[in-house]
């Protein structure tokens, strides 16, 4: 369940506080291979399950960048924020790839209030997402996002 700030406001008093996690979700070969149709990257370490088994991490891991877009799927099932009109996503700061991501693992994203500015119509949050590999000490992706929420 998300932490749920009734106004964009309330934003503000939760800079430093961790929200909570999401679900845990599994990543397949079949969803690393409809990234790689989306995006045009195939490369065999992520599509390639023979020449991977042989390779550095000995299966195929998920591209980074399929990591960093699931925060677009943990983000709203760790906050939600009421009162707006609309949020946006205003794009990203820092962010890391710890850890690669074996076809077959678990992920989950964590997040944490790391700012909050005023801005035109409403306030500016950025919400460091911290993405945990089931049974792994370090995290896959670590990515501070930025979203704009408009006061409604």
């Amino acid at each position: 369940m998300p932490t749920i700030f009734n106004t964009p406001d309330e934003l503000k008093a939760a800079v430093g506080k961790h929200l909570g996690f999401s679900d845990w979700i599994e990543i397949t070969q079949e969803r690393i291979n409809r990234f790689a149709d989306a995006t045009g990257d195939h490369q065999w370490i992520h599509v390639d399950p023979e020449r991977a088994k042989a390779g550095p991490f000995g299966t195929c891991i998920a591209h980074g960048y399929l990591t960093l877009s699931l925060a677009s799927l943990f983000l709203p099932q760790v906050m939600e924020v009421r009162g707006v009109s609309m949020g946006i996503n205003y794009g990203t700061e820092k962010v890391r790839f710890p850890a690669p991501v074996p076809v077959g693992s678990r992920l989950r994203g964590g997040g944490e209030v790391v700012k909050v500015e005023d801005v035109k119509g409403g306030v500016q949050a950025t919400v460091r997402v911290s993405v945990e590999i089931e049974g792994n000490e370090r995290p896959a992706c670590v990515v501070d996002t930025v979203s704009r929420f408009i006061a409604a």
